[in-house]
């Protein structure tokens, strides 16, 4: 196995499952390690600095985009920024590990033209859109306005399923999980 240059890529809308299916995947002494993502917003809840995401400020993002330091970034709402910094992907790659991306759809579409047959992406499908909106409500970190925008911007995220390599079914989160072990491990010997 050689995981070198290889990544693989989760996305999904908002509540569908993908942070808590990379998380697990990560424990599996599988050679991957996290791609932590830049964020322009401020942190929610216990995420920290470095660990969950690279809070740069709207400031710092766009001088990050200035300087050529992302492989890809979106706007994903409103002066809210989210992308993968060049220096991440380096940073892992030179630990012989295999990257593993949780972005939101529009990223995960960028990252795989960008990374082309050396990426596997994968979409996170959640059950139903009311199962969606649920485990929305079920997380408690956000204005009844933001989950409004999420649910609308996730109809048309899931209509763009199609772009991905593989569609992962999570309802039931044991079998998405060795599911999508099973395609890595595939992937990364392939």
């Amino acid at each position: 196995m050689n995981p070198k240059g290889k990544a693989i890529i989760f996305s999904a809308p908002s509540g569908a499952g993908k942070t808590t299916i990379v998380r697990a995947l990560l424990n599996r002494g599988i050679p991957l390690e996290f791609s932590i993502s830049a964020s322009s917003r401020e942190a929610r809840g216990e995420e920290r600095d470095g660990i969950d995401y690279y809070f740069l400020g709207i400031n710092g993002f766009k001088a990050e985009i200035d300087r050529d330091g992302f492989v890809e970034w979106e706007e994903v709402y409103p002066d809210q920024f989210y992308g993968t910094l060049k220096a991440e992907i380096e940073r892992i790659w030179n630990n012989n590990h295999a990257v593993i991306f949780d972005v939101d759809v529009y990223g995960g579409i960028a990252l795989k033209k960008s990374l082309g047959e050396n990426a596997l992406s994968i979409f996170v499908q959640p059950p139903s859109a009311i199962e969606l909106e649920k485990r929305l409500r079920g997380r408690q970190t956000e204005s009844e306005e933001k989950i409004q925008m999420r649910l609308k911007k996730a109809a048309e995220e899931l209509s763009m399923s199609v772009e991905f390599d593989m569609v992962l079914l999570n309802d039931d989160l044991p079998i998405a999980i060795a599911t999508a072990e099973a395609k890595i491990l595939e992937f990364l010997n392939a």
